[in-house]
C-alpha cells in the first residue's frame, strides 16, 4: 500500500512539473512574440 501511494505522488510531481514547465514556455513564447512584433 505505502509502496502505490510513493508511486503515485512521484507520477503526480512528475505531471505537475510538467504542467508549470509547459505552462512556463507557453508564457516565453508569448512574451518573445510580443517582442517580436
Amino acid at each position: 500500500m505505502g509502496n502505490i501511494q510513493i508511486a503515485f505522488e512521484m507520477m503526480w510531481k512528475g505531471m505537475s512539473g510538467i504542467f508549470v514547465t509547459a505552462l512556463v514556455l507557453m508564457v516565453i513564447v508569448y512574451l518573445l512574440g510580443k517582442i517580436g512584433k
